[in-house]
């Protein structure tokens, strides 16, 4: 089979998109990504051709068996509509207006372009209890078995440690940010443990080797975190706004999940309420290295 997948970002969600390749080890597959995220794909063995999005006009499609367009935005529809292709799972162009595949219902209900609308999507997500990995793999027509993520090899680094902490998860959600990380190092420190906060890097392999570099990852729901959960390393993240439920946790994962959360379900604005949940002694408490 010839397939095509559709993932351009976030960063994260390609990762977690990876899992998808184990059901197509034995066929040909192209991805098409954004040029910031193709490094997240690079020497993947199940992966032909990464197709950056930017230079689609100079590509030249082949008809494919089936693609699969995980994204919920205009652009990504405008390229499925120009693909010969014999079965289609996820998003695409009807009428001009963005819909989705029945097939992909389970997951593209809970999204921005559900066909109950985002206030009814975003209560549908707040209740749902499966992971994207089970949601997408049975939607294909699959069980989930906790495949893993792939991840590519990475740069080396000289930050190395017991506990990598991760305080800042990208602008567009400031209600992800625990208030509590600095006095949450210090302890840790007085405790003994070799206690590192990520530090900005060039590339993103130089951040998944950070990561990989210690032995615990504590973070809110972000890249590094999928890092952690791509490398077998124990994380403990807080969900103070997004779904906890979604992420699968690979039994290496330990969940704080906001008594608020409903309240600040998906929310992008902020709330100082949102993030002054959880003393540092019940995160302290969560913390064994054994």
């Amino acid at each position: 089979m010839k397939i095509l997948i559709i993932k351009l970002g976030a960063a994260g969600d390609v990762v977690r998109t990876t899992t998808i390749l184990h059901l197509f080890k034995n066929n040909v597959v192209d991805w098409i990504t954004s040029k910031e995220n193709s490094i997240l794909l690079k020497d993947n063995p199940y992966i032909s051709r990464i197709l950056i999005y930017d230079e689609l006009s100079e590509t030249k499609f082949e008809n494919y068996d089936l693609v699969i367009n995980l994204e919920d935005n205009l652009e990504s529809a405008e390229i499925v509509n120009k693909i010969n292709y014999k079965e289609l799972y996820g998003c695409y162009l009807s009428d001009g207006k963005l819909t989705y595949t029945d097939s992909s219902s389970n997951w593209f209900d809970l999204s921005l372009i559900s066909r109950f609308g985002k206030k009814n999507a975003d209560e549908l997500k707040y209740l749902n209890k499966f992971s994207f990995q089970e949601l997408v793999f049975s939607g294909l027509g699959y069980k989930f078995n906790s495949e893993p993520y792939i991840l590519p090899n990475s740069s080396d680094t000289d930050l190395f440690g017991d506990i990598a902490i991760s305080p800042k998860a990208g602008s567009r959600w400031p209600m992800k940010n625990w208030k509590y990380f600095n006095e949450l190092s210090e302890l840790l420190k007085v405790n003994g443990y070799t206690v590192n906060f990520l530090p900005q890097r060039k590339t993103m392999l130089e951040h998944l080797a950070d990561v990989r570099n210690h032995k615990l990852l504590i973070s809110g729901d972000s890249l590094p975190m999928h890092f952690a959960l791509g490398s077998n390393i124990r994380c403990i993240t807080f969900f103070l706004c997004t779904s906890a439920n979604e992420i699968f946790d690979y039994g290496i994962q330990t969940k704080l999940v906001s008594p608020h959360l409903k309240e600040f379900f998906y929310r992008q604005d902020y709330d100082e309420k949102a993030v002054d949940v959880f003393s540092v002694d019940e995160v302290l408490s969560k913390i064994d290295l054994k």
